[in-house]
């Protein structure tokens, strides 16, 4: 642990612990320091929820050019989108050949569960060559997006996905392989994952995964970061004007 965290976290206990009290006597000192011995997981706690609120802070620091590309990130018409109707939105640059990709996968698929109230948008990113580019192309097929999650979930758990394997997977959700592949050498699928290219550009993402919610921008695999943004965004929305209470 370092030295700014602890002292961090120190004060962080001391506070929630006295309140308005003034802590300058000796019997005090002690008792924090006893309820610290027997409680160490408080600090640990506190460690977390800083460095937590200090990785919102980064991740919101690309605000505004979350803000200027927010059409194209939320609602390209093009993309893949669970729950259309929901009111706050996550979106994921993914590659379905990228191991950290893989291992998030079963977390987002949790996160689709249980918020209902929650567009999930998916950004086909293949940066690990050619199987990962078939994998996309095929993916954003009109055959492919009617199979939605049950594809998706699939190629993410195939953890040797190969071209065999993309075969196997839309076999088993009840597609023909041939005309997928087929479907998938359209020009206009092309263009969406040029757009998706250029898009990651411009939002400065250097690999998968990536997502953003809300305001947020979030690099890599950190699902935590994930979460603790969603629930910045929701609650913000409740202290808007007219908001339920």
């Amino acid at each position: 642990m370092t030295r700014p965290y602890a002292l961090a976290a120190l004060a962080a206990t001391t506070l929630a612990l006295t309140g308005c009290q003034k802590p300058d006597d000796e019997a005090f000192g002690k008792q924090v320091r006893a309820y610290l011995l027997e409680h160490p997981e408080v600090i640990e706690e506190a460690i977390t929820k800083l460095r937590q609120n200090q990785m919102l802070e980064q991740a919101k620091a690309t605000a505004p050019n979350v803000a200027r590309f927010r059409q194209q990130l939320e609602r390209d018409p093009r993309d893949l989108v669970i729950n259309p109707k929901g009111e706050f939105t996550i979106v994921e640059f993914f590659d379905y050949r990228c191991g950290y990709c893989k291992v998030v996968a079963p977390e987002m698929l949790k996160l689709i569960r249980e918020n209902p109230d929650v567009r999930f948008v998916f950004k086909e990113l293949p940066i690990f060559g050619e199987v990962s580019d078939t994998a996309a192309r095929m993916a954003l097929t009109p055959q492919a997006k009617a199979k939605g999650l049950e594809l998706h979930k699939a190629w993410m758990a195939d953890r040797g996905l190969d071209e065999a394997a993309l075969d196997r997977h839309l076999t088993e959700v009840g597609l023909n392989p041939a005309e997928v592949r087929k479907a998938a050498a359209s020009p206009a699928i092309e263009a969406q994952l040029q757009d998706v290219r250029t898009l990651a550009g411009n939002l400065g993402l250097q690999g998968t995964p990536a997502f953003v919610v809300g305001d947020y921008l979030i690099p890599g695999a950190d699902m935590n970061a994930v979460r603790a943004a969603l629930a910045k965004v929701k609650a913000e929305a409740m202290k808007r004007p007219g908001a339920p209470t």
